[in-house]
């Protein structure tokens, strides 16, 4: 492990230590963030995957209504049965701040609260199948928005979580090791002059006795 590039000095010593300190607190609580995130992420991927279920078997009901509905009226009818909506839905978005990732929040809101207003055509010349159609269309929407914010907090959370990840192992394997060899090596240095400083003052000292005492 490479050591950084600084003078070997006790205030540099001092200033790595503390440093080496933050570092560590740091990666205490990035590692428990990461934890966190992991242990949040692990819960909407079980939720996405109950409700992405839910949907597609509810889609699968709804397209073999739509189906059976175009072999008893035809395309052209359909299309003309459905051309002007009744009900129109809101869908207001916010954000929720969790560990750091702003997670979408989805609200929606009916015009009418008529729960006839879905079906934008008369019963008269049309299919009860397209009705069926229809009701199972509008009851999957809330939940399928529900999934968009559900997989879009999925993508952003995985984004957090590797970030976080990269992060823990930059401190780990990186900046960590980089400190603490930068600190052993000031401190061999200082008390390699240490040791030096030591020896010239004892043999300044006997120098010093053999010329007040004329030893040979």
């Amino acid at each position: 492990m490479a050591i950084l590039n600084v003078n070997p000095t006790r205030m540099e010593l001092t200033n790595l230590k503390r440093k080496l300190a933050t570092a560590r607190r740091g990666h205490k609580l990035l590692k428990d963030k990461r934890d966190e995130l992991m242990r949040r992420f692990m819960e909407m991927v079980r939720r996405n995957k109950a409700l992405r279920k839910k949907v597609e078997a509810k889609v699968a009901q709804a397209n073999a209504h739509m189906a059976l509905a175009r072999s008893v009226m035809g395309d052209a009818e359909i299309e003309s049965a459905l051309m002007v909506p009744m009900q129109e839905m809101e869908v207001d978005i916010a954000q929720q701040n969790v560990m750091s990732v702003l997670i979408p929040q989805y609200e929606t809101s009916l015009r009418s609260s008529d729960a006839a207003d879905i079906f934008p055509y008369g019963f008269a010349y049309t299919s009860s199948e397209l009705d069926g159609a229809v009701q199972y269309l509008s009851d999957i929407l809330p939940e399928l928005l529900e999934l968009a914010q559900l997989e879009k907090s999925c993508q952003l959370m995985a984004a957090e979580i590797e970030k976080t990840r990269r992060r823990v192992n930059a401190l780990e394997h990186v900046i960590i090791p980089q400190y603490e060899e930068t600190i052993r090596y000031i401190t061999m240095k200082l008390d390699e002059n240490e040791r030096g400083n030591t020896t010239r003052i004892m043999k300044v000292k006997d120098m010093m006795l053999k010329e007040a005492h004329q030893y040979n």
